[in-house]
């Protein structure tokens, strides 16, 4: 009840009056079943404008630390995020990650719509950068159709590191869905796996003329150079690999 009264009443009325959202290709989104959508990631209010203009309810994969806070404070971010449809991820190790794509796989079966960022954090200066494999393991696992969002202006109306909104044009756009049956069998090949995230950022940049960077955003939030371990899984400097449609020897 409380995430439907968000959307429509409480917050829904003022994020249209904000951003005046735009949406291009919503007859993708399927109107029953599981599908990942694949969003690239601009500001936080990607996850509010996104379910926004989505009718079905969108469930999220949210960092544990939203969920974690003490006070009236913690407790009211809490409240605030489990209705609005967040679901608390650990991110700290690889049991951690393994436990994430768990709970998305649950929320596939339970036949929901499931929204994911496939860079794995917000893009540090408005370009879209390398993909994470987690969203790859989870769609050849479950064989769910990814449909690649493309987020715009979100960062012009929320400016990243700033708490202050602004007035702006949000457009949301929505690709083709994306089938990688092709590839049945050979989910956990990391090289497969690779491959079929390359090819849903290269569907983004498409559709969100965003300029492509080959590291991942994390990378450059560090500061340090350093660079998570599928760092050896790159593929290109300039571009995302694009896959034929038969799976590659």
């Amino acid at each position: 009840m409380w995430y439907w009264l968000f959307k429509y009443i409480f917050m829904g009325p003022l994020l249209a009056l904000l951003g005046r959202p735009k949406v291009e290709g919503l007859e993708y989104v399927p109107q029953s079943g599981p599908a990942i959508l694949a969003s690239n990631h601009l500001a936080v209010a990607d996850s509010f404008y996104l379910p926004l203009v989505v009718r079905r309810r969108i469930t999220f994969l949210a960092k544990s630390e939203y969920f974690t806070g003490s006070g009236l404070k913690g407790w009211f971010n809490r409240w605030f995020y489990t209705v609005a449809g967040q679901v608390p991820i650990d991110r700290s190790d690889a049991d951690s990650a393994q436990a994430a794509l768990d709970t998305a796989e649950r929320v596939l079966g339970d036949g929901k719509l499931l929204g994911m960022y496939p860079e794995g954090t917000r893009s540090p200066d408005g370009r879209l950068y390398k993909g994470k494999t987690g969203l790859a393991r989870l769609a050849l696992h479950t064989g769910v159709p990814v449909i690649p969002v493309a987020m715009i202006g979100t960062n012009k109306v929320n400016p990243p590191g700033s708490k202050m909104w602004r007035f702006g044009r949000v457009t949301v756009r929505f690709g083709k869905p994306m089938d990688f049956s092709r590839f049945d069998g050979l989910a956990g090949n990391r090289f497969i796996e690779r491959a079929v995230i390359d090819e849903v950022i290269y569907e983004l940049m498409g559709l969100s003329g965003q300029e492509y960077v080959d590291i991942y955003a994390a990378t450059l939030k560090n500061g340090d150079g350093s660079d998570p371990p599928e760092k050896s899984e790159t593929v290109g400097k300039d571009v995302p690999s694009r896959i034929p449609e038969t799976a590659a020897g």
